[in-house]
């Protein structure tokens, strides 16, 4: 069996190195047209930014070692130029020299991944305007930023965009950051952002959403990037990082059927419309696990999977790919984001009915030295409690909520699961009642009907004409802040006003986070009230609404 592998870094390499394992007389064959065959792409950003010093902890298999302890061919600087199906070779042009040879396979695995995204803009092209994809990108990037520089803008606010901004922040720089979005963070729902733009506020960072660049010009020794309402921003250096395509050239061209973004269409053994070609990581088109469409995922994680899968079913083993939830993270600054599924905008355009809830729970006890809040999104069927999606927003045990929800969908869990689900409880690290737990407290309840709340962009339709907005927080903390004409009743004296407040009119009742909003929405409603609770409370309020008029005091 010979096995010719076009790629390296997460889904390449984990292909060659698991289809070794499999089979020790196998031959093997990995083809990189880069130099470095496995990197950590993913901690590209954080070398800039001096968090990762030392430039060879990027490496994370060096050719050698591949050679050397799998047995395995690699060639690095070799650009795989063209596939013959019917002869089953490819054409290998070797960069150091130009030298060209034909290669044959008996199968063969494309992992050529995804190039980033360059806008047609006047500039894009001068000296100071980077990319980022590689060690040599990085090494570039870092002699630009080791030259005297002052001023960084970043044309993109996705993950990378974002940890670039951390980074290059960390390192003193004026940063500014332009994304065409009207929001940060695409594959989040927006309200789930807004932590993460008030902390890029905080640490003085320059945003312009909603705009793009539409040149950039050498002026006065930097760059000036020119945005499309006119306004002029100076730099030292600009780093493009709106986004990747699939570097599908090689599968369109040997005739491989591609989709509509460009990603190359596999089955869940990761074959190609051709049975003797696979491919894996960022240059496939993946199936969505929850809504089963067409996704491009550009993460390591799934592909690394894939590539584990390609290699299993080549040699024998029938793995599947289950398909792809997107499970991904970020950190800027003091704020961590997370998600895994599906996020609200997708279901909308999916079709798919849906319920959701915010809760806002601290990531371990209140009383333990330390705590603070974090707001958990979860989306979820109505009817039987299937678990959807979920973003999750806050600083520490993001990571271990996120990863608890990705497994519960992985599993098939429904919400009424995570009521009833047991983790580690101690105070520094969570709470009797875990995050997790009042996530599926309300979400169940909700899907019960024990829980009758209205959303925040349903507010004015579940008032109506002449329904009454109730705040049942405490009195300092309707001071500092509150919905626009709601009356004031601290829920502890609630049952002592209930003449104050009309039986005949809707209320919609709201606390901070939702929990004595809920409280007070069953009292209510069993002294014969017409109330539902606001989901999630002030707090996901000021999270929509960001720039609302409030009746604050500053």
């Amino acid at each position: 069996m010979k096995i010719v592998i076009v790629g390296g870094v997460a889904g390449g390499a984990s292909a060659a190195t698991r289809a070794r394992r499999l089979d020790e007389r196998a031959e093997i064959v990995l083809l990189e047209r880069g130099p470095d065959v496995s990197f950590a792409n993913c901690g590209l950003p954080y070398y800039l930014g001096g968090e990762i010093v030392d430039r060879d902890k990027l490496l994370v298999a060096k050719p050698s070692l591949l050679r050397d302890r799998f047995k395995i061919d690699v060639r690095v600087r070799a650009s795989v130029e063209s596939i013959n199906r019917a002869s089953k070779t490819i054409m290998i042009r070797y960069l150091d020299d130009n030298r060209t040879e034909t290669e044959t396979y008996d199968k063969l695995v494309l992992s050529t991944g995804a190039a980033p995204i360059v806008p047609p803009i006047p500039g894009v092209d001068l000296p100071g305007v980077f990319t980022l994809r590689d060690l040599r990108d990085v090494d570039r990037i870092h002699a630009r930023l080791n030259s005297g520089i002052k001023r960084v803008l970043i044309l993109g606010a996705g993950y990378i965009g974002l940890e670039l901004v951390e980074n290059m922040v960390r390192r003193g720089y004026d940063t500014t950051v332009v994304d065409l979005a009207d929001q940060i963070l695409a594959p989040f729902d927006k309200e789930m952002t807004t932590p993460i733009v008030e902390a890029l506020a905080h640490h003085q960072v320059g945003l312009r959403l909603g705009r793009s660049a539409k040149r950039i010009e050498e002026r006065g020794g930097g760059l000036v990037a020119t945005l499309d309402d006119g306004e002029e921003i100076a730099a030292d250096l600009v780093l493009v990082g709106i986004g990747v395509r699939p570097e599908s050239d090689l599968a369109k061209a040997a005739g491989l059927a591609v989709g509509a973004r460009g990603g190359v269409q596999v089955d869940d053994r990761m074959r190609t419309s051709d049975s003797d070609i696979y491919a894996v990581g960022d240059v496939v088109e993946a199936r969505a696990f929850v809504t089963r469409g067409a996704r491009q995922i550009p993460l390591a994680g799934p592909a690394n999977r894939q590539g584990r899968i390609a290699a299993d079913h080549i040699l024998g083993r029938d793995s599947k790919y289950r398909g792809s939830q997107g499970t991904a993270i970020v950190r800027v600054f003091d704020v961590v984001a997370a998600q895994t599924g599906e996020i609200e905008k997708t279901l909308r355009t999916s079709g798919l009915k849906y319920e959701k809830i915010y809760v806002h729970p601290n990531q371990h006890a209140g009383y333990y030295p330390g705590a603070k809040a974090m707001t958990i999104k979860l989306l979820f069927r109505g009817d039987d409690g299937s678990i959807l999606g979920a973003q999750i927003v806050g600083a520490d045990g993001v990571d271990k909520r996120i990863d608890v929800i990705a497994t519960a969908i992985q599993a098939r869990m429904t919400v009424f699961d995570l009521e009833e689900v047991e983790l580690a409880y101690s105070p520094q690290f969570g709470s009797a009642k875990d995050a997790i737990n009042m996530a599926g407290f309300v979400a169940a309840g909700v899907a019960r009907g024990d829980y009758p709340q209205t959303q925040v962009e349903d507010l004015a339709a579940a008032l109506g004409e002449n329904g009454v907005i109730l705040d049942v927080r405490t009195i300092d903390e309707h001071r500092r802040g509150a919905i626009e004409s709601a009356i004031h009743i601290p829920i502890d004296s609630l049952r002592n006003h209930l003449n104050e407040l009309p039986r005949d009119r809707p209320i919609v009742v709201y606390c901070h986070a939702g929990q004595r909003g809920y409280v007070a929405t069953r009292l209510l409603r069993q002294e014969g009230f017409n109330a539902i609770n606001l989901a999630g409370g002030f707090r996901t309020y000021r999270m929509i609404r960001p720039e609302s008029a409030f009746n604050e005091e500053r």
